[in-house]
C-alpha cells in the first residue's frame, strides 16, 4: 500500500490509542515495546519471516524495501536470537527504513537508544542470528505479535504499543485525527481550570439506576421477531 508523505505526517500526529478505539483486531501484543519510549514508528509493512538462527532475508529486505518501509520480522516463535542490533539498524537507517518491528529481542541497546532509529522488539538478547543463506521469505503474510501483518499494511507504533492499520486507513486515520482534537481541546480546557470529573457523554450513573432488563424486554415486546 503505498503511503503518502502528507499521510505519513498525519500519522505521526496520531497516537495508535486512538485507532485501537476503533478496531477489533490487529494489534499487536503489549510485549512489543520501543527500544526508548520517545520512539515512533510509521510505515507501509515490508515483512518478513526468519524460522531459524539465519537472518539472510532482513538484509535482502533491507536493501530491497522501498524508502519510509517499517520491516516488520516474524521470529516463528523464536526468543533468543536477536537479529537487529547496532550495524542493521544503522545500515536500515542509511538506506531510509522508518525502523523495525520484531517479534522477538534485539540486542546492543545502548548504541540503538543512540541511534535513534524506532526499534520495536519483545526485549533484548547477548546472542545473535548469522547470515547463513538457507531459509527466510520476504514479501507474505506473516504474524508478529499475534496479529496478522500483509505486505503494504501501515504500521504505526509508539510508546504504548503497535497497529496494523486496517485496509482502506483513511477513514481510520481521520477518526483518530478527530479524536486527538478533541482530547486535545480537553487538555486546554483543564489547564484554564476545567473539572474533568465525568465523562460528557454517557451518564454512566444514570445508566446504572436505570432497569436496562425491563427497557429491552419492553423494546423487544413493541418490536416482536418476525416468523
Amino acid at each position: 500500500m503505498q503511503l503518502s508523505a502528507a499521510d505519513r505526517e498525519r500519522f505521526m500526529h496520531v497516537d495508535p490509542a486512538n485507532i485501537g478505539h476503533s478496531i477489533e483486531g490487529g494489534f499487536m501484543r503489549k510485549e512489543i515495546k520501543p527500544v526508548s519510549d520517545t520512539m515512533k514508528i510509521v510505515g507501509p509493512a515490508y515483512t518478513v519471516r526468519i524460522p531459524q538462527r539465519d537472518s539472510t532475508a532482513l538484509y535482502y529486505a533491507m536493501m530491497e524495501a522501498p524508502v519510509g518501509s517499517a520491516i516488520v520480522v516474524d521470529k516463528c516463535g523464536d526468543d533468543a536470537y536477536a537479529c537487529v542490533g547496532e550495524w542493521v539498524a544503522a545500515m536500515a537507517k542509511t538506506r531510509g527504513m522508518a525502523g523495525f518491528v520484531i517479534d522477538g529481542p534485539a540486542t546492543d541497546k545502548l548504541a540503538l537508544l543512540q541511534l535513534g532509529l524506532p526499534v520495536f522488539c519483545t526485549g533484548f538478547s547477548p546472542v545473535t542470528s548469522r547470515l547463513d543463506g538457507v531459509c527466510g521469505e520476504v514479501q507474505i503474510p506473516i504474524q508478529c505479535g499475534g496479529a496478522v501483518v500483509k505486505p503494504g499494511n501501515i504500521i504505526v507504533g509508539d510508546a504504548d504499543g503497535v497497529i496494523v492499520v486496517p485496509d482502506a486507513y483513511e477513514r481510520y486515520l481521520a477518526d483518530a485525527e478527530k479524536k486527538g482534537a478533541i482530547e486535545q481541546k480537553r487538555r486546554e480546557d483543564v489547564r484554564r481550570g476545567y473539572r474533568w470529573d465525568r465523562r460528557g457523554d454517557f451518564d454512566v450513573v444514570k445508566f446504572y439506576g436505570a432497569d436496562v432488563a425491563a427497557a429491552i424486554e419492553k423494546f423487544k415486546q413493541r418490536f416482536p421477531a418476525k416468523r
